[in-house]
């Protein structure tokens, strides 16, 4: 199961060490969402995560495929910030 974590506008996801997995979705200025990551293939190799254009329509369809990527990869934790940076 993949939580979500919301944040303020003006605050930062945590740092997290080298060696574990994270993602976060993020507003823009423009009304998109980009997300981005790193997480482990099933053999453990480590994979990065990058949201497409189709994704970065809205904050639904974002954290739909960001979600799906995460369960896949061993992401516990998604951080969304639902609002631009200040």
């Amino acid at each position: 199961m993949v939580k979500y974590i919301y944040l303020q506008p003006d605050e930062q996801m945590p740092e997290v060490a080298d060696e574990d997995a994270w993602l976060i979705v993020e507003a823009s200025d423009d009304g998109r969402f980009f997300g981005s990551g790193y997480g482990f293939r099933a053999s453990g190799e480590g994979v990065f995560y990058a949201s497409s254009a189709e994704s970065d329509v809205t904050l639904e369809a974002a954290l739909a495929t960001a979600t799906e990527w995460a369960r896949e990869r061993g992401v516990p934790t998604i951080w969304v910030q639902t609002s631009p940076a200040l």
